[in-house]
């Protein structure tokens, strides 16, 4: 059984992987850091957890992390870079769900997150954890860069049409919207109960940082350049993303064909669901489910077809896709942990 530890343990993600780790049949959590709880049960903090976990918070340890097969970084960015280093050395995997190792340039890197990178001889190394593009390569990785939420909704709308050759790369739009638990288990007056009920807003219209992941990501699959314009919102919920992605087509528009063209690519991917014609995807058929629902149009037969992609944020967004990859890393089947229905209604 595969000895795992958490560090950052007291976040959306952190205790998300230990709801989705909790029912795993060939891990055990060994470890579960966090300096501001340090000593307190996790079932006390999270008591949904009662009966499943006999464990307590503990300040960060190198020796015991190191001591874990795989060790998941639920931690905000530049956490995971300064300690990544020694676990490494020391023989541990790594699956990091910031975004500490999501970017190979380190100057690209640090004027997204204004700081310099801590680790940045280990950016060519990690790999990125999206495995629908990237599976053989998880399997072998040390460090995995678990991707971001918005980036996993987005980049698997548009991976099938850039493969194709099928769409304009210089003209993507992405207008995707988000529950707030995307912000993180902190206190801000814009994620108050009072200022998102009943509200719908756009938010880092001008920039944001998931930009130049979805961007790298996007060109790799293209083979050059991408131009991506995205657009996120806060949506007045706990979970859940809806990804609305539009592109100029310069081939077919035939949508019988785009349709059969999704299907085929995600036909063998377990956790990627291509929904029938006419029928369009729902945050709550995917809410607590490693599951991404898409839908396709092609509005009045013009030249843009339009994709709709759902995930919950937390878990194929986030915890579940790490757990995704922690089984292809462990050579386990890769739903392993992971058969959870989505929660409708």
């Amino acid at each position: 059984m595969a000895k795992i530890g958490i560090v950052g343990g007291t976040g959306y993600t952190g205790v998300e992987l230990l709801r989705l780790l909790a029912h795993h049949d060939d891990v055990e959590v060994a470890a579960i850091t966090s300096r501001a709880e340090a000593g307190r049960r996790v079932d006390e903090l999270y008591p949904n957890l009662r009966g499943h976990y006999d464990l307590a918070f503990s300040e960060p340890d190198a020796a015991l992390l190191a001591s874990c097969d795989v060790v998941f970084f639920a931690t905000p960015h530049n956490v995971a870079m300064n300690l990544v280093p020694e676990l490494l050395a020391a023989g541990t995997r790594v699956v990091d769900l910031s975004a500490d190792y999501r970017i190979r340039d380190a100057a690209l890197w640090s004027r997204w997150y204004g700081e310099p990178h801590a680790s940045p001889e280990l950016l060519s190394e990690a790999v990125y954890g999206l495995p629908e593009r990237h599976r053989a390569e998880i399997a072998q990785a040390r460090l995995v860069a678990c991707p971001g939420c918005y980036p996993t909704a987005i980049q698997l709308g548009f991976i099938p049409l850039l493969e194709a050759g099928l769409v304009d790369p210089s003209h993507l739009i992405a207008s995707a919207a988000s529950g707030a638990s995307g912000a993180g288990r902190q206190a801000k007056v814009d994620n108050l109960l009072s200022e998102t009920a009943d509200s719908f807003k756009a938010y880092g219209a001008s920039g944001h940082r998931h930009l130049p992941e979805i961007e790298q990501g996007l060109a790799e699959v293209q083979g050059g350049p991408v131009a991506v314009t995205f657009v996120p919102h806060l949506l007045p919920m706990v979970r859940g993303i809806h990804a609305t992605l539009f592109a100029r087509l310069n081939g077919t528009t035939d949508l019988a064909a785009l349709q059969n063209l999704f299907e085929e690519r995600y036909r063998d991917e377990p956790f990627v669901d291509v929904l029938p014609t006419g029928m369009y995807p729902q945050t709550r058929a995917v809410k607590g489910a490693n599951q991404c629902q898409i839908s396709l149009v092609v509005p009045q037969d013009r030249d843009t077809v339009v994709v709709m992609s759902t995930i919950d944020n937390l878990v194929k967004g986030a915890s579940g896709q790490a757990v995704q990859n922690m089984n292809i890393m462990l050579g386990l089947p890769e739903n392993r942990g992971l058969t959870q229905v989505g929660l409708l209604p």
